[in-house]
């Protein structure tokens, strides 16, 4: 006999189709996620609104896609974009489809934006993401020897920061944790790599100048969150894919990023979407982008 359904996971799922819906009907494009969220429901428990972080008042949460397995499974954190002062967590539930659909547990969170704390705190916010992951691994299964990062835009640049980052720096809250940070591999969808870059000089964006705010020592910040300055040997695989007509962040943050892994002889590979701009991709890029993903991860052995 099948056992009922508990009312909050119902209520849960109905919520996922219902946006996915929508998302499908705003964007006329991609139809079937919806039926696709369905098949895998049955495949996952699903967790909406877990409070990871509590900082300054502000409690930040995630939501939980975790694969129904006794075993410990390979773990996705995904980090939506917004250039670090707009966005939602629950505008990406059809962007996880692909990486459910590899069997990855996955876990979608979201982090303090401009309007509420300037930078590093975003940075910060998913160090502790990361922490929290980690710490509730055999809680729910997540095998902390699999963790990916994944996010777009500004979310793949802190994919990257938390991915990269010393936990020796100074971007660790205090009484963050004591979990060791470790991460398996990097997936970063046209994300900031020099934030400096965007701040001052011919590539600056209004979007990084409001994050970094009116600090006195904003461009030392800046250079605390770039990624480019802690690129270093023996660092997790990366995988970047970018458009080479992005006009929201410059096609040479992606080669610059994979120019100085390459010369620290990181496992690293950069796919160019030709004439792609800030995402949107069509139809067979994304196809050609979801299967580089898989070949990338199975590549890293982080597939079950």
């Amino acid at each position: 006999m099948l056992k009922p359904i508990s009312t909050a996971i119902a209520i849960t799922l109905i919520f996922l189709l219902a946006l996915t819906l929508f998302l499908e009907r705003a964007w006329g494009k991609r139809p079937g996620s919806a039926l696709k969220m369905t098949k895998l429901s049955n495949q996952y428990n699903i967790h909406v609104n877990i409070n990871y972080l509590t900082v300054n008042g502000y409690r930040l949460k995630l939501d939980l896609y975790q694969r129904k397995t006794s075993q410990p499974n390979p773990t996705l954190i995904f980090i939506h974009g917004g250039g670090w002062i707009d966005g939602e967590k629950r505008l990406q539930v059809r962007k996880l489809i692909p990486y459910l659909e590899m069997g990855l547990s996955v876990v979608n969170i979201e982090y303090r934006l401009a309007n509420i704390a300037h930078s590093p705190a975003a940075v910060e916010d998913c160090l502790c993401a990361l922490r929290w992951v980690i710490g509730h691994a055999e809680k729910y299964n997540f095998d902390p020897d699999k963790i990916i990062l994944a996010g777009e835009s500004a979310g793949g640049h802190l994919a990257l920061t938390t991915g990269l980052i010393p936990a020796s720096t100074e971007l660790n809250l205090p009484n963050a944790g004591e979990e060791t940070l470790k991460v398996a591999a990097i997936i970063n969808w046209y994300g900031i790599t020099d934030v400096q870059d965007l701040i001052t000089g011919s590539n600056t964006r209004e979007y990084a100048v409001t994050w970094l705010g009116n600090q006195p020592d904003k461009l030392e910040i800046a250079d605390r969150v770039s990624p480019l300055n802690y690129i270093q040997p023996n660092l997790p695989p990366i995988l970047t894919i970018h458009g080479d007509a992005d006009t929201v962040v410059p096609y040479s943050h992606a080669v610059r990023l994979h120019q100085a892994l390459d010369q620290a002889e990181v496992n690293n590979q950069l796919l160019t979407i030709p004439q792609g701009g800030h995402g949107q991709f069509n139809a067979s890029e994304e196809q050609k982008i979801n299967q580089t993903i898989h070949n990338f991860l199975r590549q890293s052995q982080l597939l079950n």
